[in-house]
């Protein structure tokens, strides 16, 4: 088996993808923040002392997004045209789902994991000091999807 990030000699390498066309590319992650149910009240309340938690997760999730590359070492600098975060605040977690879109030549779903992963953590950080118990689960991709070249 033959990994695109490894050369010959075995030396991580970033892909050229200079031969490949500009498509449209979308991709949706999602990820769990699960937090003791008096936590969650505290979030649907606006009561958490640091802020509206779910405003600065989502903040935070478009910026991270936007520096994929400068966190994943041989992840393409791209062009993202659209992050969008979504959050389903159940009993006893934070739902997390991001929807990013870009017209480049390579992915985007790095950098919807990567906002979901920063959600997440922006949301632990700022329940900490409330909830010790707190745990990120399921990150995953759900889909990813691109259009022909035109």
């Amino acid at each position: 088996m033959k990994f695109s990030h490894l050369d010959e000699e075995g030396r991580a390498v970033m892909v050229d993808v200079s031969h490949k066309p500009k498509v449209r590319r979308e991709a949706t992650a999602f990820g769990r923040v699960y937090l003791r149910p008096e936590t969650i009240q505290l979030i649907r309340k606006s009561l958490i002392k640091k802020g509206d938690v779910l405003t600065v997760a989502r903040i935070a999730a478009i910026s991270g997004a936007k520096r994929t590359a400068d966190l994943i070492p041989l992840c393409h600098n791209i062009t993202i045209d659209q992050v969008d975060i979504d959050f389903t605040v159940a009993e006893e977690a934070v739902e997390i789902r991001s929807y990013a879109v870009c017209t480049d030549k390579t992915g985007i779903e790095m950098e919807a994991l990567t906002a979901v992963s920063i959600a997440a953590l922006t949301i632990y950080d700022m329940c900490k000091a409330v909830d010790r118990s707190i745990k990120i689960s399921d990150i995953r991709l759900l889909e990813k999807t691109k259009d022909e070249p035109i």
